[in-house]
Formats: structure tokens, C-alpha cells, sequence
């Protein structure tokens, strides 16, 4: 009988002193899926943070008036893109003033079938700048005309970085420099690019709040 009390008591003693252990080892053993969780959470936003990364490429159109370029149909990005130069412009209500300057020109073909070519293309509020006698004046010459149009496009595309500190010559013949950095530049030190680098099928084009002058 004493036996059989002095078995069990110690069978007692062995479970209590193992339980603390066991208790012990779930806890560390919890302890660790938790720790491992933000980890893997950790990796995954690593993961999706990734692609927007590479999407903050030098190829996006940037600038103020950008917001104001419709977001679907022909006149958005991804529309403008699909068509050469003056069949894009004449998608987008900001170029309507330019695209009528175009028309009167007869450069519509000569701008729609260049290639690699850039053009500064000034919104309709750059045109509201010169007095409408000036203005009706001009578009009535088709000379003259086509010269200030001519002096707004450039033979071979040009990035934001080459207009940094640039100075190219025009299908006019005439020179235009560029100077800025980021997303801020100006032409001829007079007109600002408001919306920059949009792509059409064959060229690109920086908005520009002011007409340019051949010198």
C-alpha cells in the first residue's frame, strides 16, 4: 500500500515538473509563427512595392497642364500614342487653335508622315496671347504661317534629359534652346512646357504655354 502511495507521488511530481516545460515549448513554438508572419508580410510588400518602383521610368508625360489631357479615347495618352502628330493633336480640345494653324498650313500630311521628329505645341491659351488682329493676320498668310509652325518642330525625338541644356535646329532652319531640369523647362527662355514627353506614333510632343518666334 505504501508502495502503490509513494508510485503515485511520484508520478505527481514528474508531471508537474514536466508540464512548465511542455507550456514552455508551445509558447516558443507560437512565439515563432507569430515572429515569422510580419516577416513574410514584410517580403510581400517588399514584393508589390517592386513594379511601382519600375514604373518611375523617364518615358511618363509630366507637367501641370497633363491632368486636363482626357483619360480615355483618342485625345487620353494611350490614344494620342496610337496616331501620328497632327491627327493626336487634333484629339486633344487644348490644340484645337494649333490644329486650325496646321490645316490653313497645309502641313498636316508633312507633320502626320515625318518621323522621329518632337513638337513644342503650343495650347490654345498661348495663341490667346497674341492679339487676334496679329493672329488673324497670320494664319491668313500661309507663308508666314508655315514658318512659325515649322520653327515648333524638331527632326529627332528629344527626351527630358537632352532638353536640360539644349539648343536644336527646327524644320524652319532656325535654332530654339531648352533649359530646365525635373519636370520645369522652358524654350527660348520665354515659353514653359506644361505637359511633357507625350508620345504619338511618330513623335513627341512637349506642350508649351507660349508660340515661338523664329529669330
Amino acid at each position: 500500500m505504501n508502495s502503490m502511495k509513494i508510485r503515485r507521488t511520484a508520478i505527481a511530481v514528474a508531471a508537474a515538473a514536466l508540464l512548465p516545460l511542455s507550456l514552455a515549448a508551445c509558447s516558443d513554438s507560437d512565439s515563432g509563427s507569430k515572429a515569422a508572419a510580419p516577416s513574410a508580410a514584410g517580403d510581400e510588400a517588399k514584393t508589390s512595392a517592386t513594379p511601382t518602383e519600375d514604373r518611375m521610368t523617364d518615358d511618363q508625360p509630366f507637367g501641370p497642364a497633363c491632368s486636363g489631357v482626357p483619360k480615355q479615347g483618342a485625345g487620353s495618352f494611350d490614344g494620342m500614342a496610337k496616331d501620328p502628330v497632327a491627327t493626336a493633336a487634333s484629339n486633344n480640345p487644348a490644340l484645337s487653335t494649333l490644329v486650325t494653324a496646321v490645316k490653313k498650313a497645309g502641313l498636316v500630311d508633312t507633320l502626320n508622315n515625318a518621323q522621329n521628329i518632337t513638337v513644342f505645341a503650343p495650347t490654345n491659351e498661348a495663341f490667346a496671347k497674341i492679339p487676334k488682329a496679329d493672329l488673324d493676320k497670320v494664319l491668313a498668310d500661309k507663308a508666314t504661317l508655315t514658318k512659325i509652325l515649322t520653327y515648333h518642330v524638331v527632326g529627332q525625338k528629344l527626351t527630358p534629359k537632352q532638353l536640360e541644356n539644349g539648343s536644336f535646329e527646327t524644320l524652319q532652319k532656325g535654332m530654339i534652346t531648352t533649359k530646365g531640369a525635373g519636370e520645369e523647362f522652358t524654350v527660348n527662355d520665354s515659353s514653359k512646357v506644361v505637359c511633357g514627353n507625350v508620345p504619338t506614333a511618330n513623335a513627341t510632343v512637349y506642350i508649351v504655354d507660349t508660340v515661338l518666334m523664329p529669330k
